[in-house]
């Protein structure tokens, strides 16, 4: 019986010899890959950084910027008044996502309520800034009947005393949603509200803007929904 040109365990070792410069080989490309793609990564994140611009919508003035840390920064102003939202982003695709904190359920608070003489049913805000006191539309369900009427400069409303099931109150300067409470006691005829801190900030859900170029496009989340913006990148 003839005998291998090499014995056979230096044939099995010249073999493992293969293998583990092979896999030398493969971790080598691998630490000097991985670096690169997560430098690719970063950079790719950091070229979205800056401040966008809303265009064509005369009269408001409106972007946001993104911030090196993954937090955003939103600004809306028209007249007198200023709004504004904060949150994280993250680049998906050729996408930007935003997201505040959940926005909390109601934008006013009951202070109080009450059953008070008179033949009336009276809605009162609470706020230091009077300026806004007569901003303010107040709702009134009493089964399936609905009033309505806006707060006077010393926040008041005022309707006919009747036991009422609802009522909702809506900021006419932020007019986005109705805050609605249920009454449990049809006795009372004073309701005593407060405005909520957040009630003018802005608030956003996974909204999503494609990124065009150096710029964005999407909606914006107090102008008409279902239209597409452009913000510009300055």
């Amino acid at each position: 019986m003839p005998f291998p040109a090499e014995p056979l365990d230096a044939v099995v070792f010249e073999q493992k010899r293969s293998f583990m410069s092979i896999v030398r080989m493969l971790a080598v490309g691998l630490g000097i890959f991985l670096p690169i793609a997560r430098l690719a990564a970063q950079t790719t994140q950091k070229s979205m950084i800056g401040d966008y611009y809303l265009q064509g919508v005369r009269e408001v003035g409106s972007g946001f910027r993104l911030n090196a840390d993954s937090t955003f920064e939103f600004f809306f102003s028209y007249g007198a008044l200023d709004r504004l939202g904060k949150g994280t982003w993250k680049r998906q695709g050729e996408h930007i996502v935003l997201n505040s904190k959940a926005r909390p359920p109601k934008d006013f608070a009951l202070v109080t309520s009450r059953t008070v003489p008179g033949n009336k049913l009276t809605i009162r805000i609470i706020d230091p800034n009077t300026q806004l006191l007569r901003y303010v539309e107040c709702s009134i369900k009493s089964g399936a009947n609905v009033s309505q009427e806006s707060t006077n400069e010393k926040g008041e409303a005022y309707f006919p005393k009747h036991s009422v099931d609802a009522i909702s109150l809506i900021f006419q300067l932020c007019p986005d949603r109705y805050s609605a409470f249920e009454i449990p006691d049809k006795t009372h005829n004073y309701f005593e509200f407060r405005f909520e801190p957040w009630i003018a900030d802005v608030f956003f859900e996974n909204t999503t803007y494609t990124i065009v170029g150096a710029d964005l496009s999407g909606p914006h989340p107090l102008l008409e929904p279902g239209k597409t913006y452009e913000f510009v990148r300055e």
